[in-house]
C-alpha cells in the first residue's frame, strides 16, 4: 500500500471571464484571460496528473481505473469530484446544471452537476446569483424570452469566508471579482441561461440553452439548509460546510500541529493559504498556498503542521 501523498499538477482553463488573479496562488498562468484551475480532474476535458511518488506521471483517471485501492475501494464507473479554483475577472453567465438522470438520458452519460462554493476573496460589494423568482415553468420561460432579468434574479451580496451549496437545478452565476474553490461532481455540462448578450474574441455571441435550462431548473427556487458543524483537534479547527450524497467539504485552519487519522476512502486537500508540513513516519511533505495533494485510503496517522488554510473534500 502506497503511504505518500500524492500531489497533483492542476490544469488550466482559459475563459472569457478569466483574469490573472490565479497568480495570487503562485500558478504560472497560461494567458491573461485564465479563468479556471482544475486541481483534482479525472473528466476527459482534463486529466490531473501526480507530480511526486511512484505513481508521479499518472492521472487521476488513470489512478481510479488501475489503483482503487488509493481510493478505498469506492465504487463508481469514473472518479466521483472535481475541484476547482475559479477567478471571475469579469460575471460568469447565468446557469444551471442537470441532475444525474437528466444528463446520462440527454447528455451522452455525462454526471449531473451539484457543486459548492467557498469564497476564497472577493472585491468590495461583490454578488453572486443564486436562485430566481419565478413560480412556474411557464413563468420562467417567459421571464427569460422577455429578458425580465432584473425581476427574475435573485442576487446576494458575498464575502471572503463564505459558503455556497449549488444543487442541481439552481440558476446561479459568479460575479465579477470573486475567486472562489468549487467542489462538484465530475461533469462538465452547463446550461446558459443568459450571457450578458457579450462577444467573444471573434465577435460571437455564446451558445445559449433556453429550453434546456427551463426542463432542468427547479421551479420554484429551494434554498437547501445544511449545517455547519466546527471541531478542534489540537491547533487545527475544521469546520464541515456540507454533508450530502455527493461529497462532503470541510474548511481545515491549522495554526501549530495537530495529529489526524485519515479514516476516509481518500482526502482531497486544497492550500489556499499559509503553508504547512504533512509527516507520516519519519518523512516529511511540505506544502504551500496552491498545492493540491490526495491522502490515499489507510493513509492512518499523520501530523500536520504550519500556519495555513486548506479546503477539504471526500466521500
Amino acid at each position: 500500500m502506497n503511504f505518500e501523498p500524492l500531489f497533483f499538477n492542476p490544469i488550466f482553463m482559459d475563459r472569457i471571464w478569466g483574469g490573472t488573479e490565479l497568480r495570487s496562488f503562485g500558478y504560472d498562468i497560461p494567458t491573461e484571460t485564465t479563468g479556471e484551475c482544475w486541481a483534482f480532474s479525472a473528466h476527459p476535458n482534463g486529466q490531473s496528473v501526480v507530480k511526486n511518488g511512484q505513481f508521479a506521471g499518472k492521472t487521476l483517471g488513470e489512478l481510479w481505473e488501475y489503483n482503487r485501492e488509493l481510493f478505498g475501494n469506492a465504487e463508481g464507473d469514473r472518479f466521483p469530484l472535481l475541484t476547482k479554483i475559479l477567478d471571475a475577472n469579469q460575471d460568469l453567465s447565468v446557469q444551471v446544471h442537470p441532475n444525474d438522470e437528466y444528463a446520462k438520458v440527454h447528455e451522452n452519460g455525462e454526471l449531473g452537476k451539484t457543486e459548492c462554493w467557498y469564497i476564497v476573496d472577493c472585491k468590495e460589494g461583490a454578488e453572486i446569483i443564486f436562485g430566481h423568482h419565478a413560480q412556474t415553468k411557464e413563468e420562467l420561460a417567459s421571464m427569460i424570452t422577455e429578458n425580465k432579468w432584473t425581476e427574475l434574479l435573485n442576487k446576494v451580496p458575498v464575502k471572503k469566508g463564505d459558503f455556497f451549496f449549488v444543487p442541481s437545478g439552481t440558476i446561479h452565476a459568479i460575479g465579477e471579482g470573486i475567486i472562489i474553490l468549487e467542489t462538484q461532481q465530475n461533469s462538465d455540462t452547463t446550461y446558459r441561461v443568459y450571457d450578458y448578450d457579450r462577444k467573444d474574441a471573434n465577435g460571437n455571441t455564446r451558445e445559449l440553452h433556453v429550453e434546456q435550462s427551463v426542463a432542468v431548473t427547479t421551479v420554484p427556487h429551494k434554498a437547501d439548509e445544511y449545517d455547519v458543524k466546527v471541531k478542534t483537534n489540537g491547533d487545527l479547527t475544521a469546520t464541515t460546510f456540507i454533508e450530502c450524497p455527493y461529497f462532503s467539504v470541510e474548511k481545515w485552519e491549522l495554526q501549530g500541529s495537530s495529529i489526524n487519522n485519515q479514516t476516509k476512502p481518500f482526502l482531497l486537500c486544497s492550500v489556499i493559504e499559509g503553508e504547512g508540513s504533512i509527516k507520516k513516519d519519519s518523512a516529511v511533505y511540505p506544502f504551500k498556498k496552491g498545492d493540491h495533494f490526495l491522502l490515499p485510503s489507510d493513509f492512518g496517522s499523520f501530523e500536520l503542521e504550519g500556519s495555513s488554510e486548506l479546503i477539504v473534500s471526500y466521500l
